[in-house]
């Protein structure tokens, strides 16, 4: 009977595909369609090696890390973490390796390592197809695009579009954070987008943060090192934001979208200039957010 040489802790489901036996060979072998489509959708995707026969990728999106290993035949691959046959977390130790060569996108990880068994959450599903009015499906659109959250789980949300160099961003945040985000009133789904380069690169190293809520508050309060803009970085989330915009004619930030307490969606470009007045229209605090 063969021994086996190493345990495979599957944290959620099994994807499957056409693999190339050939391509397993290589150093960085190419992307399975599912980390493909991950990587497309905005996701930071780095490349852990192959051990105990098996290649595997971590796969940053909002702040979460995610970790694929190919199946020794190429066939499929597994979502989890990959344990040795004494235990040992085989992912973890190849993950501190990537950090130890340096990189933007893993460097900042540090100590901040998921050593836990939670990394299978996945990500959140695209909207329905169902016919939908332009305003519910704009809606639809904006809620599913590349957003931090800012603010207490259960609180009314709105939908804020921000650029990190836009000024009426900042003020918009310093108008609502300590009264309103801090306690409890209110949550900001911040949609980070950029109009210049150096913006739209800073928006990307706060999709791929792990604690970007953190990163963007430092940033508000001047701290030029909160965001580098890193050509490293993945843009391909903040481009997908970008696009929500342009499909809707959105050409100003902040810009926030929500549904009022009547159930309609609502649009105010700018800085809110009535923040008693718009938290009075949003939906009481624990009503299911959408």
């Amino acid at each position: 009977m063969m021994t086996v040489r190493y345990i495979l802790l599957i944290s959620a489901f099994v994807f499957f595909f056409a693999g190339d036996a050939a391509a397993q060979q290589q150093r960085e072998p190419k992307l399975p369609p599912p980390i493909q489509t991950l990587q497309d959708e905005g996701a930071q995707i780095r490349y852990l090696g192959r051990d105990l026969g098996m290649d595997g990728w971590i796969a940053i999106k909002g702040g979460k890390e995610q970790y694929f290993y190919a199946t020794p035949d190429g066939k499929a691959i597994v979502l989890g973490l990959l344990f040795d046959a004494d235990g040992k977390i085989i992912t973890m130790q190849q993950v501190k390796e990537l950090q130890d060569k340096g990189g933007e996108v893993l460097g900042f990880l540090a100590e901040d390592l998921p050593e836990r068994a939670d990394a299978a959450d996945r990500f959140s599903k695209l909207p329905s197809t169902e016919f939908k009015t332009p305003s519910e499906q704009m809606f639809d659109d904006v809620a599913a695009s590349n957003w931090i959250p800012l603010g207490k789980e259960g609180a009314p949300v709105i939908y804020s579009f921000m650029d990190p160099q836009c000024p009426h961003c900042h003020a918009f945040m310093k108008d609502i954070k300590a009264n309103y985000i801090d306690n409890g009133l209110i949550q900001v789904r911040m949609i980070p987008v950029g109009f210049k380069e150096q913006s739209k690169a800073q928006a990307a190293f706060l999709l791929a943060a792990p604690v970007p809520q953190d990163r963007w508050y430092k940033h508000l309060e001047g701290d030029e090192t909160a965001l580098p803009a890193s050509p490293q970085i993945n843009q391909q989330g903040v481009e997908r934001n970008m696009a929500v915009m342009q499909s809707w004619k959105l050409d100003v930030t902040p810009l926030t979208v929500y549904r009022s307490r009547d159930g309609g969606v609502k649009i105010v470009q700018g800085r809110p200039q009535n923040i008693p007045a718009l938290l009075a229209d949003l939906p009481p605090a624990g009503a299911p957010p959408r």
